[in-house]
């Protein structure tokens, strides 16, 4: 890499028209949450025409392009075929909290990963990314057998595999990180995509979780919610996303993964002591709510004595006496592969900009891809 070397002249928008692709219209959109309709406002054309567009059935004129590029945010270039790109269906991805996303918003979580894919497959051209270390991967599934389909077991199996004993993982995101699963912290916006927690795949050439703080920055969800994509992955690969048994059986695989049955039924206290409670919380990560949880799951507890757990528990909360702790605090918790991948493709040459423009997207995106925080204060002219 040169970074002396001369600038690529820029695409005309008549050369972006002859060289639309239809599949990035598409992606553009539903990134940006425009209906067909919104778009055809913003072009002062029909919502059929965009939708031709899409099919490939039309081409728009050159002079749609920057219209159709201020409208949807991203780069004239973005229009242009001529980069590798992949194609994902909502069904492809496990969304935690699905009930209550709709399928505008599953689509634009979906059109997100797609991106995560074309990011990771632009890195790679520059650094090798740790290989993927989940038994049985081959390359968009794993093979049939290699996990026990219960959920309890494959928890179990998966620790056994990555060595991690019986103790408590202090960093379940960069553990995930360590063995190859490409893992990133996307902040939706709250009037976007307001009940999206996180989601994954394994239809891509690399596992991808998902995680967003936004809904509840709470370090013990976030904590269970990555086990929770960890265990779609293990458990339900070639499976199609939706059915409310499979997300309990991500939860089930959450909870042994984090608290290993064995050692932790030896722990819990046999009468509810809330002293206790806090204490194992601290030590395994895990929120006392959620310990009450394996605590009546594993028969420690009567299904009464949990329900009034529970309240109490929320009056604590509601009081403040137990604080929720955000995620970022937590550096063990917050990605950083790819992050780190690139901080080293830079000691080569590569530059922000540089990426941005081989994946014709704005350098801001990238940023946001690569969980870089802007921490300057925002001015308010009054």
């Amino acid at each position: 890499m040169n970074s002396n070397s001369p600038p690529t002249p820029s695409l005309s928008d008549r050369d972006i028209a002859r060289a639309f692709d239809p599949a990035r219209l598409r992606q553009a959109r539903q990134l940006a949450l425009k209906t067909k309709q919104d778009l055809a406002g913003d072009l002062a054309v029909s919502p059929a025409m965009i939708g031709q567009y899409e099919s490939g059935v039309s081409v728009p004129r050159a002079e749609h392009i920057p219209s159709m590029a201020r409208s949807l945010d991203v780069p004239r270039e973005f229009f242009a075929t001529g980069r590798p790109q992949t194609s994902l269906e909502s069904g492809d991805a496990f969304f935690r909290s699905l009930r209550s996303t709709t399928a505008k918003q599953r689509a634009k979580a979906t059109a997100y990963t797609e991106q995560l894919w074309e990011l990771v497959n632009a890195i790679e051209s520059y650094v090798r990314l740790p290989d993927v270390d989940l038994p049985g991967f081959q390359g968009g599934e794993i093979a049939p057998e290699t996990f026990s389909k219960d959920p309890t077991t494959s928890a179990q199996q998966l620790r056994a595999a990555w060595r991690l004993g019986n103790s408590p993982i202090s960093h379940v995101v960069r553990t995930i990180e360590s063995h190859g699963i490409v893992t990133i912290l996307v902040p939706f916006v709250e009037t976007e995509v307001a009940r999206i927690d996180a989601f994954s795949t394994m239809s891509l050439s690399r596992p991808v979780i998902v995680l967003s703080p936004s809904r509840a920055n709470d370090i013990h969800r976030h904590r269970f919610t990555a086990a929770h994509e960890l265990g779609h992955l293990v458990l339900h690969g070639g499976q199609t996303a939706g059915d409310a048994k499979l997300e309990r059986e991500a939860d089930k695989f959450a909870a042994e993964f984090l608290t290993p049955s064995t050692v932790i039924q030896d722990l819990l206290p046999r009468r509810l002591d809330f002293g206790r409670l806090g204490q194992l919380s601290d030590e395994w990560g895990v929120s006392i709510k959620s310990l009450v949880y394996r605590s009546r799951e594993l028969g420690l507890l009567s299904d009464p004595t949990a329900r009034r757990a529970y309240i109490r528990l929320n009056q604590l909360t509601d009081e403040g006496a137990i604080v929720i702790q955000p995620v970022h605090q937590f550096a063990g918790e917050v990605p950083v592969l790819l992050k780190q991948a690139v901080e080293l493709a830079e000691t080569r040459g590569l530059t922000i900009p540089m990426l941005a423009k081989k994946l014709a997207w704005k350098p801001a995106r990238v940023r946001t891809f690569l969980g870089h925080i802007d921490e300057r204060p925002q001015l308010t002219i009054v």
